[in-house]
């Protein structure tokens, strides 16, 4: 038997955060809402970081740096190896 992963709103995120930055403590608002600890301190950290829930707004700027360079990097390798290609096409010639 499987267990359905439950999604949340932004708009739920932020309102359970208010609840919790206006005093009502962190076992108050998970029994309330049935929800896990861990998924309400992560929402607490990321509003406090950013602002925002998504992942890749609270990534740290060295990681979000080295995503930008691999794909950087791996777009270098296809164009290289196109030019390689065509070279060997223009040399059989």
């Amino acid at each position: 038997m499987s267990v359905k992963r439950r999604t949340f709103s932004t708009d739920f995120k932020k309102q359970v955060v208010a609840l919790y930055e206006n005093g009502k403590s962190r076992q108050d608002i998970a029994q309330e809402y049935e929800l896990t600890a861990s998924a309400l301190d992560r929402w607490i950290t990321q509003f406090r970081q950013s602002g925002s829930f998504k992942e890749k707004d609270n990534r740290p700027s060295e990681e979000q740096e080295l995503i930008t360079l691999r794909k950087r990097n791996k777009q270098l390798e296809m164009e290289v190896d196109i030019l390689k290609q065509a070279a060997l096409i223009m040399g059989r010639r």
